[in-house]
């Protein structure tokens, strides 16, 4: 499954004509174009060029041979700052010392050639860049060489290239710096020749971060760090309910803080209300908004509990359900001489990242400027533009730097940037003009929704005793990520969100499943989390897989690679794991087990190997070896990076309080304290990640590290106890 899309609201953000008119009209089908289409040659472009295609948007050349390539993505941790300079560079024979990299604009050429909007999601930054960062480089340097053919009198055909500089047949050398200014006078190329990966200097090497330096020594500026003349801090009280309303609002205390300047209430994206508190600084707006008292009228709006909620699932999950197209006849549950009937629960997740939800808007009255860490900045653009009765192009939307994203910075309502808005849209009627900064504290992103459903999984399953699965049962319950909005149309199938069943009805395994989903409506605002649908399909097929192999006295690994024939990239991917792991053939310290997964999305396919011991009924977590067929590696420290990350996210789901939970709807977690993500505590002590080699085009790599690691985990665990584990985080009473 790819990115999607989160139901968009007729009053917030993009309506749902002018979003189908954005996603259709454009070529954004979300995945339907399969990544083959892109070729690793120099096709053959159109005579008349696209903005994404042009050198001009990207390069800028200094005097001194500095590069500068713009972006037009963000950059939440993936590494794209570095990453996609690399194409670029690599084509223009580039000097790499001398790159640097900024993030672009809101802006037409920066629209990912594939979705045909400006976004980040579904592990694409590099897959749909691929062929189009290349090709900017290679037309940027036919530009140069073709400055320099007229500069040296000589054909181009005699001239070559290296390192920034254009060489010609006697000896003679141009810098790019010298040449900049004539390259651009320069018609850019319809058609260019690209590398082959045995003649890559750069792609394919390892290379630090461009902006790692600046990370490191805390010099990195982010959306929250924001600070123009004269502006102003603004936090907002989000309902206890999501959708309800203020009944009434008592704001004296509020306004009597020092600092405070302004209390207004706003409407929010999901159709209720909030209050926001605007003042000199953070502190101000915090201490006023502590002391507004107010009356929610929560009258309307659905009270979910956890435990309700739960009880609810279950009963759906014994009922029949959508039917998917993974069907299969299921009667040889009932003679199969082995039989395993299994429940699993998953809940709620929010995304927490580092650097909380943030907006800074400018708004002149007939003009706005935003600074805003925005996965979606042509939808974030639009919502701007409605809010604030502006067209678009009216709206300047600065990409910042994001500490983190996950997917919450993905929104279809465009929910945190919508009241910023709202917020600016308030102050200019009231007469204010300074440009004000909104901040959701920790707390109000914990508590602020669009989480990661909960899901129910009901599995019964009928084997032979010997590894071969008769009949395999399946019903999932969750809420869908797409009911509703505009990308219902591409992603439901037979009524059926494919986000909820990716990983079951798409699974490499030869099984005879028959599966059935359920999708309630639940007042819970919902979005993709990292992985998406595979953050629980993958826990419940890996693990149960090693159930299976376990009751017919099979080894794990043999199991799968036999189940896995007719898949090479996931036996690669397996095979390297075990291979680097040592997997049956050292010798593990007393009281550790191996576990083992193998799991495919966002076409990359990521094989754990764990070494796992029990201390006080804990998985204790000593190492993890990764085999990663992602296909051509681009970079990679990238790539090691990613799933260490991947592999810390989700590792988080296992830990004791890594779930959201609600009591008469009200979110019951509030910051890290009750809400856990994996800490240093929870680390194993080596991580060794391998690549399978491959000249083929990449493959997605911010997320496919996620899914395999707790059924790993979860294995080793049921090798020491004999207890298998149905639920995340982990059951250890």
């Amino acid at each position: 499954m790819r990115f999607l899309q989160q139901a968009t609201s007729d009053t917030a953000g993009v309506d749902r004509r002018a979003f189908l008119k954005l996603s259709v009209g454009s070529g954004f089908a979300l995945g339907a174009f399969p990544l083959a289409a892109q070729t690793t040659g120099g096709a053959a472009a159109p005579v008349a060029l696209k903005a994404n295609q042009q050198p001009s948007a990207f390069v800028s050349i200094a005097p001194d041979g500095i590069v500068t390539v713009t972006i037009g993505k963000i950059d939440i941790g993936q590494g794209v700052q570095t990453a996609l300079p690399l194409l670029v560079a690599e084509e223009m024979d580039a000097d790499w010392s001398k790159i640097r990299s900024q993030l672009g604009p809101a802006g037409e050429a920066y629209k990912d050639p594939m979705f045909g909007m400006q976004m980040v999601g579904g592990s694409t930054s590099v897959a749909h860049s691929w062929v189009q960062y290349r090709e900017i480089g290679a037309r940027m340097r036919a530009m140069l060489v073709a400055a320099a053919a007229k500069k040296m009198g000589v054909p181009a055909a005699q001239l070559r290239t290296e390192r920034g500089v254009v060489i010609g047949p006697n000896g003679r050398r141009m810098g790019y710096g010298e040449l900049a200014k004539a390259a651009q006078a320069e018609a850019v190329p319809a058609t260019v020749q690209l590398k082959t990966p045995a003649q890559y200097q750069l792609i394919g090497k390892p290379t630090t971060r461009l902006d790692a330096r600046d990370k490191s020594s805390g010099k990195q500026k982010f959306g929250i760090d924001m600070a123009l003349p004269g502006q102003r801090t603004a936090v907002v009280l989000h309902p206890p309910v999501f959708g309800a309303k203020v009944a009434s609002v008592d704001a004296a205390a509020a306004k009597a803080v020092p600092g405070v300047e302004d209390v207004f209430q706003i409407p929010l994206a999901d159709g209720g209300t909030g209050v926001a508190v605007v003042g000199t600084g953070f502190w101000p707006a915090r201490s006023g908004r502590d002391k507004l008292k107010v009356e929610w009228d929560t009258s309307g709006v659905e009270k979910v509990d956890s435990a309700a909620l739960l009880k609810r699932y279950r009963e759906l999950a014994t009922q029949p359900g959508m039917p998917t197209e993974r069907k299969a006849d299921t009667t040889a549950l009932a003679s199969a001489p082995g039989k395993i009937t299994a429940e699993f629960s998953f809940p709620y997740l929010a995304h927490t990242p580092m650097e909380p939800l943030n907006c800074t808007i400018d708004f002149k009255g007939n003009a706005c400027t935003v600074w805003v860490g925005s996965q979606f900045q042509t939808v974030d653009q639009a919502a701007v533009a409605r809010v604030l009765g502006l067209k678009p192009e009216q709206v300047t939307l600065h990409t910042m730097m994001a500490g983190g994203g996950f997917g919450r910075r993905a929104v279809g309502s465009s929910d945190y940037v919508f009241e910023a808005a709202q917020i600016a849209k308030a102050r200019h009627a009231a007469g204010r003009r300074e440009p004000v900064r909104m901040i959701w504290p920790r707390e109000d992103d914990v508590r602020g929704g669009y989480y990661r459903p909960a899901h129910l999984h009901r599995v019964e399953i009928g084997h032979d005793g010997k590894g071969k699965v008769l009949a395999w049962k399946h019903a999932i319950v969750g809420q869908s990520l797409t009911a509703g909005s505009p990308f219902e149309a591409f992603t439901f199938k037979n009524g059926v969100d494919s986000t909820l069943v990716e990983g079951v009805a798409d699974s490499p395994y030869p099984f005879p499943i028959s599966l059935q989903v359920h999708q309630p409506k639940v007042n819970v605002p919902v979005l993709w989390w990292r992985s998406v649908g595979h953050t629980h399909t993958a826990f419940v097929m890996e693990t149960l897989v090693d159930e299976v192999a376990h009751a017919g006295g099979l080894d794990p690994v043999a199991y799968r690679r036999g189940l896995l024939a007719k898949h090479p990239r996931h036996l690669a991917a397996l095979d390297l794991a075990v291979e680097k792991s040592g997997y049956g053939k050292a010798t593990l310290a007393a009281g550790r087990a191996w576990g083992v997964a193998v799991h495919e999305s966002f076409n990359t396919v990521v094989a754990y190997v764990v070494e796992v011991s029990m201390k006080d009924k804990a998985p204790v977590l000593h190492r993890v070896t990764a085999g990663v067929h992602c296909n051509l590696v681009v970079n990679p420290r990238t790539v090691e990076a990613q799933i260490q990350g991947a592999m810390v996210m989700g590792l988080g789901t296992t830990v004791p309080g890594a779930a959201i939970t609600l009591k008469d709807g009200v979110v019951e977690q509030s910051n890290w304290h009750d809400y856990r993500i994996a800490g240093q505590g929870d680390m194993p002590t080596q991580v060794s990640v391998h690549t399978v080699p491959s000249a083929e085009p990449p493959t997605g790599m911010g997320e496919p590290g996620v899914p395999p690691i707790a059924p790993a985990i979860a294995n080793a665990m049921a090798r020491l106890t004999g207890q298998r584990q149905r639920s995340l985080p982990f059951a250890t009473a």
